[in-house]
């Protein structure tokens, strides 16, 4: 299915609130879909923190090769001195 993408949106038992995505979500997501919906390698997952793609190998209902590709950004940093 080229050119198509799945959304998705996670909700983490701990933060107790929905995150801006999950990678282990975002490979689920695809593999199932390649599964059950015939999609084919790259996947494209549109998460609410942006656009990730799943890369995988499918050969008799077995995955191999399994990538997750994503934007990388710095959203903190820090010093420490320590004594």
């Amino acid at each position: 299915m080229k050119d198509s993408y799945l959304k998705m949106r996670t909700y983490e038992r701990g933060v107790e609130n929905e995150t801006l995505a999950c990678g282990t979500g975002a490979v689920a997501v695809a593999l199932a879909a390649a599964i059950r919906n015939n999609f084919d390698s790259p996947v494209n997952i549109k998460a609410r923190g942006g656009s990730l793609k799943v890369y995988f190998n499918l050969s008799n209902k077995v995955f191999q090769n399994i990538w997750l590709e994503g934007p990388v950004k710095c959203v903190f940093s820090a010093h420490i001195n320590l004594v």
